[in-house]
């Protein structure tokens, strides 16, 4: 490649950049963290795998709890019934500093149990990435939860919750 294609690929290249940038910038905003006081409860959750012909468990009912402490933090504890039909436990914290409008933007870092092929139902750490939005006293948590290896199965798990005290 010459230099004078070369400069143009470079320009070219940093204009989208430039363009991409911008857009992100009037799309995605940051949270600012702010003490709120918040308990939510959820029944499990729903969980669409990605590996469809496994047969594995896609209604995950249980109970769980989320305390949002400030703006962009919460603690969240509970058990459900999960995809190898056995219990689990968590407790974790969600970190969700970005928005798309009214939709908060992070991850839920905790610890699990309960999946035989993983630690033979030990507890384990994960960080999942979580979509979530909340109106008044109802809310949806969706979480991306990454296959890894033949031990955890992925997919896309739908959480509701209610708010009981704020």
């Amino acid at each position: 490649m010459n230099a004078r294609r070369k400069r143009v690929l470079l320009a070219l290249i940093a204009g989208m950049t430039a363009c991409a940038t911008a857009l992100a910038d009037d799309i995605v905003s940051t949270i600012e963290s702010k003490p709120l006081s918040e308990l939510w409860l959820n029944p499990g959750f729903q969980t669409y795998h990605f590996q469809r012909n496994k047969g594995f468990n896609s209604n995950n009912y249980g109970l769980g709890v989320e305390y949002r402490f400030n703006t962009v933090a919460s603690l969240t504890a509970g058990r459900f019934y999960n995809s190898d039909r056995d219990w689990s436990n968590y407790a974790g914290v969600y970190y969700q500093p970005f928005a798309i409008g009214p939709v908060r933007l992070g991850a839920v870092v905790g610890g699990f149990n309960g999946y035989p092929a993983m630690h033979d139902g030990g507890w384990f750490l994960a960080a999942i990435p979580v979509i979530s939005a909340e109106y008044g006293r109802v809310g949806a948590n969706v979480a991306i939860i990454p296959s890894y290896k033949d031990r955890l199965h992925g997919g896309i798990s739908l959480q509701l919750k209610l708010k009981v005290f704020d």
